[in-house]
């Protein structure tokens, strides 16, 4: 009895850890991924008027850049270097001063907007549609920006756009990847304009994608946050998402690129283009006459998911960083993590030091499940003669198991209990690793020893050399077999199967969480063999 149920946990167990993120989406403890609208063309009907220049049709294409008159501005800061044309304030690059594109010592620092999306008009300004750096003529206010520790400088682009003024004042503040914006609209005398002003970001993907760091399309509607990631679907077909939209960008684990809107009633669509990330923002139309100037504010953030520096962003931005389910518990694995990190300086031993940390934790529940198991063992024969003499009377037979269990002060589910407690904490490792931007390129062991075989070099992606993966398959076959002996043959076949499941599924699995299960294993053994050892 007791076997069935260790059997059935560890199954629970599987399907939770494969499955776990689907049914959480299915009974909404998450949010889910946006939903295409069931037929975008009738959405664009509803959104789109001829007469008006209110929102776009999701069909219109928005421009792409193509440099005319003009030149580069640089804004260097201790954190980025970015580059603007002084036609229109259109960003051609935004290089982290900090962060490599790959984990080789001679990686170049990583673009946020990359030589394929530029062309694509990020921190564009569009007109009713129209790109803004394509009209009329502009003016700047400085060359280059240089700001050093605790300096905030502003780079002002001023636009006449056939009578339509436009002043674009981009505030830059050192300590922050958040670009504050403020622009005022006015009119030449004798004209008036009803103005739809879009925001455009572009990206192409911010690093290798994979199953777990894909490149989304990420917006906040009414409070809810929301991905999108299919894409076949934004290839083919594109989305398109109003209502009250707090913001909207492009986002993996790591990076982010924004708008933040102030006004929080608009429009955001996406669409690949080219094998390039467009994310366009629209307000709400203004209405601008000559001699009454309108103003509106806005935020930009561009570069990694630093959680501290987030926490500080407008409109709930942090929301970024997703933990699932269980983030309550994710947020301070991470500040032990980074607490063991600082001490021993290697991310891989932090992850080590934290696994012991969390079995000292379970010590008390663990031993006694050990202690339950073997207990279990000894009246096994017990059991069987219950199960020849009561037969086919299962509630005879369950009484008095029950009581057999009352007899010898047996819990029969302190045997599982162990699993379904560290579940969640598993799990919540599991986001608090992915989520993390510090454990990018985070290194363990970064040459196979005695060899220059780069191995475990980066610990956010998968072991190359599935060394990890297959050491962790052979702990938990050896951890079976220091289980107390299941009775049942089949049975024992069932769980000696559950190691070479979880083989197969670690193999691509992030080889720091792949490190994590790892030493949990062996730690596991250790005590296994040491409170064994103590009962029998």
């Amino acid at each position: 009895m007791e076997n069935k149920r260790i059997i059935i946990a560890t199954v629970i167990c599987f399907v939770i850890l494969v499955g776990w993120q689907y049914i959480a989406e299915h009974m909404g403890w998450v949010p889910k991924q946006a939903e295409q609208t069931e037929q975008i063309e009738t959405q664009a009907e509803q959104t789109a008027n001829p007469t008006d220049p209110a929102f776009s049709d999701l069909k219109e294409t928005v421009p792409f850049f193509a440099p005319g008159e003009g030149k580069n501005i640089v804004v260097r800061t201790p954190l980025y270097t970015a580059v603007f044309h002084s036609a229109g304030g259109v960003l051609e690059s935004f290089v982290l001063n900090n962060i490599s594109e790959t984990s080789s010592p001679h990686s170049p620092f990583l673009d946020m907007i990359g030589k394929t999306a530029k062309s694509a008009s990020p921190m564009g300004l569009l007109i009713n549609g129209q790109p803004s750096w394509n009209i009329g003529s502009w003016t700047i206010s400085a060359e280059n920006l240089i700001l050093e520790d605790g300096d905030t400088k502003t780079l002002v682009f001023e636009g006449n756009l056939n009578g339509l003024i436009i002043r674009r004042e981009l505030t830059f503040d050192a300590a922050t990847y958040l670009i504050g914006e403020k622009i005022t609209y006015g009119a030449e005398e004798g004209k008036a304009f009803i103005v739809r002003v879009g925001y455009t970001l572009a990206g192409s993907e911010y690093s290798s994608s994979s199953t777990y760091n894909p490149m989304q399309v990420v917006w906040d509607s009414e409070g809810s946050y929301e991905t999108e990631s299919d894409v076949s679907k934004l290839t083919e077909e594109g989305m398109v998402e109003d209502g009250a939209l707090f913001f909207a960008g492009l986002s993996n684990n790591y990076f982010l690129s924004a708008v933040v809107p102030q006004s929080k009633n608009g429009l955001v669509k996406a669409r690949i283009q080219n094998d390039v990330w467009r994310v366009a923002y629209e307000e709400q139309p203004l209405t601008v006459n000559a001699g009454l100037p309108v103003s509106s504010e806005l935020s930009w953030w561009i570069g990694p998911k630093d959680a501290k520096l987030l926490d500080n962003a407008p409109n709930e931005l942090k929301k970024t960083i997703h933990y699932g389910i269980f983030g309550i518990l994710a947020k301070p694995l991470l500040w032990l993590l980074n607490f063991f990190q600082s001490f021993v300086g290697n991310w891989g031993i932090a992850i080590i030091l934290l696994t012991i940390f969390i079995k000292i934790l379970f010590w008390p529940l663990t031993k006694k499940s050990y202690k339950s198991m073997e207990q279990m063992k000894k009246i096994a024969p017990l059991m069987e003669d219950l199960k020849k003499k009561y037969g086919s009377d299962r509630e005879a037979l369950s009484r008095e198991m029950m009581q057999l269990y009352r007899t010898y002060n047996i819990n029969p589910m302190s045997g599982c209990l162990p699993i379904l407690v560290q579940l969640p904490v598993f799990i919540a490792l599991y986001n608090a690793l992915l989520n993390s931007e510090n454990l990018r390129h985070a290194e363990f062991i970064t040459y196979l020893p005695f060899t220059d075989i780069i191995w475990l070099a980066d610990l956010s992606v998968k072991d190359p050399l599935y060394i990890t993966p297959l050491v962790m398959g052979a702990t938990m076959f050896l951890q079976q077999w220091l289980s107390p002996a299941v009775g049942d043959p089949t049975q024992r076949k069932v769980m000696m199967l559950m190691p070479v499941i979880f083989t197969f599924m670690f193999l691509n699995f992030p080889a720091g969480l792949v490190v994590y299960w790892l030493a949990n294993n062996v730690l596991s053994i250790g005590q296994q063999w040491w409170t064994l050892r103590k009962v029998r």
